[in-house]
């Protein structure tokens, strides 16, 4: 493998959830190596009909509207503007127990992470295979895949701060998703893999319990650079021969 830094010069990406820690730091990465990043989070400000022309602000997303989504990519593809690379990091979290799970919160969390990235992907494929290149990127998580890192058997006060049944339901999704496509887009020279992070200190993380931090074999929660340097790998060429994994980031918390 070279040492040599590869250039994303001529790269566009679009990441939703731009305007998280994660999105941002993936952003940030992205740009630092010469690519073009459009940003998208649901508290951007540029309408998604503007795409194009307004490539220095965040267009405002809401990934479960299919009819915004088209927009976005039509208008990106007016301006003569191909994605490439889409990273979809847009998503949220969600506490609590099975038994008092709002079915309204249910349908919520499934909607902005498993359906919006689904969507998101489904409007990105025409414009990859056309380019006969492309990188999609899901943030699933460890989540989905340890079905939740509360322990109510030993402290039943961690489900309420810990990730619940329907968010590790919608990873999963992601997971199996991420899967499909990538058998799906092979051929035409489009990648499809997913981030399966596990405990990132944001915003969303600030209650995490300590019992739980402690789990993690290398002694700290991850960081959005964690993420991002995962990201940007995928994103390469050099991951080329890479498609429908699941790549963990948790510190040694979970393997398989």
């Amino acid at each position: 493998m070279s040492s040599v830094p590869e250039s994303f010069d001529g790269r566009v990406a679009l990441v939703t959830g731009a305007e998280g820690a994660i999105g941002s730091a993936i952003c940030t990465a992205f740009t630092a190596v010469g690519g073009r990043v459009i940003r998208a989070d649901q508290r951007g400000a540029v309408p998604p009909d503007q795409a194009g022309p307004s490539e220095h602000g965040v267009i405002s997303l809401d990934v479960r509207d299919s009819a915004q989504i088209r927009a976005m990519f039509d208008s990106l593809t007016a301006a003569g503007i191909t994605v490439d690379t889409l990273v979809n990091v847009a998503g949220i979290v969600s506490f609590g127990s099975a038994e008092a799970l709002a079915e309204a919160e249910w349908d919520r969390v499934i909607d902005i992470n498993l359906k919006g990235t689904f969507l998101c992907c489904q409007a990105a494929i025409a414009g990859m295979r056309r380019l006969q290149f492309g990188r999609i990127i899901n943030l699933g998580s460890v989540v989905g895949k340890n079905s939740g890192n509360a322990r109510p058997w030993i402290s039943p006060d961690e489900q309420s701060v810990a990730s619940n049944i329907a968010y590790g339901a919608s990873k999963a999704g992601v997971h199996s998703l991420t899967g499909f496509l990538a058998r799906e887009l092979a051929a035409h020279g489009i990648t499809v893999n997913a981030l399966a992070p596990g405990p990132v200190a944001t915003a969303m993380t600030t209650a995490f319990p300590p019992a739980l931090r402690a789990l993690i074999p290398r002694g700290r929660m991850g960081r959005p650079d964690d993420v991002a340097r995962a990201a940007m790998f995928l994103a390469s060429r050099q991951a080329d021969f890479i498609t429908g994994e699941i790549l963990d980031i948790n510190g040694g918390m979970w393997s398989d």
